[in-house]
């Protein structure tokens, strides 16, 4: 079997993670594996293919921000791309993320179309099946559930200045996307395929597989974190994003911080340097990383993990802390609470900081408790639940075939 990926990046962020542990599964049973991506760099260790260049990215997120045409430049890419498609001939192409100014999604799906090989696509957010945006749920807006216009989003990622174009964007997306006559759609949540199957999508194929988290990587772990930010004597509340955004509650920790004893401190990683300068002094802020192991050091270290989010097709941090013995407080919106496991943590109503610092009382009061649940539950999130699922998925669209 030979498996091609596509997506932003490769070996970072939770899609470029989910990409490369798919492909290392792949090669352990014997089989091929390749990924195709635009940004950063990738493993050693996996097969992959670079295309594009920055120019063409910078171009396309320019036009965007003036057409509102977000995923139909970058032609000289994907014909690239597309090349080596024929010549890796693969079984089965498996999409992520489409998105992020490195595609031209006509250009991609008409050739798809005609190359009539199975096609898995794994939904990391909503971008996939609006007229616009990646999230909605904030915004009340149901716009997607049948005709996009007006969108109440137009500046929010990926931005558009000027223009709405979202009504012509739906048509466009929906023509496209449901015209590969083999195609197998993935969410990483049960919430996500329920929002999925009330799409122009309904008549498609769709399995929710929560996406594998490396439980032999993400384990509690000792270190010196504490100490090397002389927070020794702190009970650390830690909150991680790749983008600090309105959806990620970044107000709401600051509220927190305010409400919390100074025996507390809060900790949010992802931060820009113009965020980390408004900080109030109770919360300590750190640039995004990529040094998972710090990641992993941080997650061990806190005492509990807040996530604040609003908008979630999964919670990919929180299961994460989970794996590293920290329990969570998270809210009760989207899918995140389809990774709190019983015991592990609280959810309480969105934007309740006062229920929120209730909940992370209870936490503290019975913490070894909490903790024991989480290491027991740890494994509900290993990767090879979710790579046996995608194994199963790729073997059953290769006898359809």
């Amino acid at each position: 079997m030979k498996v091609f990926q596509i997506n932003t990046v490769c070996g970072t962020g939770s899609t470029g993670r989910i990409a490369v542990n798919l492909a290392r599964m792949l090669e352990e049973q014997g089989n091929q594996s390749c990924i195709a991506y635009a940004r950063g760099n990738a493993p050693a260790d996996v097969d992959t293919f670079r295309f594009g260049n920055k120019l063409e990215i910078y171009w396309h997120g320019i036009m965007t921000r003036l057409t509102d045409r977000h995923g139909m430049y970058s032609g000289k890419a994907t014909k690239q791309l597309i090349a080596k498609i024929e010549e890796y001939n693969p079984d089965i192409i498996h999409l992520h993320n489409v998105h992020g100014y490195y595609l031209n999604i006509e250009i991609l799906f008409h050739f798809l179309k005609e190359y009539n090989r199975p096609v898995v696509w794994t939904l990391h957010d909503c971008w996939t099946y609006t007229g616009h945006c990646a999230y909605y749920s904030s915004a009340g807006c149901e716009k997607w559930k049948a005709q996009c216009g007006k969108c109440p989003q137009k500046r929010a990622y990926p931005g558009s200045l000027f223009w709405d174009n979202s009504g012509e964007n739906y048509q466009v997306k929906k023509k496209l996307f449901t015209s590969p006559e083999k195609l197998y759609l993935v969410t990483p949540s049960v919430w996500l395929k329920r929002e999925v199957e009330q799409s122009f999508f309904a008549n498609t194929r769709c399995i929710a597989i929560p996406n594998g988290i490396d439980t032999k990587l993400f384990t509690p772990t000792e270190s010196e974190i504490k100490r090397k930010y002389q927070l020794e004597n702190k009970k650390v509340i830690l909150g991680v994003a790749n983008i600090w955004d309105a959806r990620k509650g970044l107000c709401d920790y600051i509220q927190l911080s305010e409400m919390l004893s100074e025996e507390y401190q809060i900790v949010l990683i992802g931060l820009s340097k113009e965020q980390i300068q408004r900080l109030p002094a109770r919360i300590l802020g750190i640039e995004r990383t990529q040094d998972v192991q710090e990641l992993i050091e941080w997650y061990s270290a806190a005492d509990i993990y807040f996530n604040a989010s609003i908008e979630e097709t999964m919670g990919m941090t929180t299961g994460e802390a989970i794996c590293c013995g920290t329990p969570v407080v998270t809210y009760d919106l989207t899918a995140v609470p389809e990774s709190v496991g019983s015991g592990c943590g609280h959810v309480v109503p969105a934007r309740n900081v006062a229920l929120a610092e209730e909940a992370i009382a209870r936490i503290e009061s019975d913490r070894d408790s909490y903790v024991e649940k989480c290491l027991a539950y740890r494994e509900n999130f290993a990767e090879v639940i979710a790579n046996e699922e995608y194994t199963r998925l790729y073997e059953k669209a290769l006898e359809e075939r």
